[in-house]
């Protein structure tokens, strides 16, 4: 049995924290995120271009490494040698809770078989944040996050879940949505649906 205690244990090792950012509106930042990310020694970003405007927004100069899908594996050795010479990572995505839609997970999974503590900065998170605001039953539900690109393994994905009463929650690009919600109502029926976009933005819409 492994224990990790966040903030009372002894460990020479630094910590990876798990930082959410805004996904819109740069006041749902929150303090403890802010000051997490000025007091640690690097910022893992999805997009250091990205999150260096976030950086600036906040006065923060802390050091930036990008950390993506497509260098998740080289890079996660490296973030893992620094955590146990005793630096602290905070890792962020563009938008919301990092480790999600993401290569973040497989860096939390690293930390843990290293024994090296794992924290959350919590804030928000774009499902559920549309979810408790769609009408929908917020319980229970399914994250599935990004939908199979292609119509035919679409079909087969909503083919697997359309028995499942639950509430579900994918994530689509604007520009494949009208073909996604024409699988959907070929695979699943007449069953209630809730578009929602540019949350906590100027043009957010349900």
């Amino acid at each position: 049995m492994q224990i990790q205690k966040s903030f009372k244990g002894q460990s020479p090792y630094g910590k990876l924290y798990l930082v959410a950012t805004p996904i819109g509106n740069l006041d749902d930042m929150t303090f403890r995120a802010i000051q997490t990310l000025k007091e640690v020694d690097w910022i893992a970003a999805e997009d250091t271009r990205n999150t260096g405007l976030l950086l600036k927004h906040f006065d923060i100069s802390t050091k930036q490494i990008s950390f993506h899908e497509h260098n998740a594996k080289e890079k996660i050795p490296d973030l893992i040698d620094f955590l146990k010479a005793g630096q602290s990572i905070a890792q962020v995505s563009d938008a919301g809770l990092p480790s999600i839609s993401d290569p973040g997970h497989d860096l939390v999974k690293a930390a843990i078989e290293e024994e090296i503590a794992v924290v959350t900065v919590p804030g928000a998170s774009a499902g559920i944040s549309a979810l408790i605001a769609s009408g929908l039953a917020p319980q229970p539900h399914i994250f599935y996050g990004f939908l199979p690109r292609k119509s035919g393994q679409q079909k087969q994905f909503f083919d697997l879940k359309k028995d499942y009463p639950e509430t579900q929650i994918f994530y689509e690009s604007p520009h494949r949505v009208a073909d996604t919600l024409e699988n959907m109502l070929e695979v699943y029926g007449d069953r209630s649906v809730v578009l929602v976009r540019e949350l906590t933005k100027i043009y957010e819409e349900y």
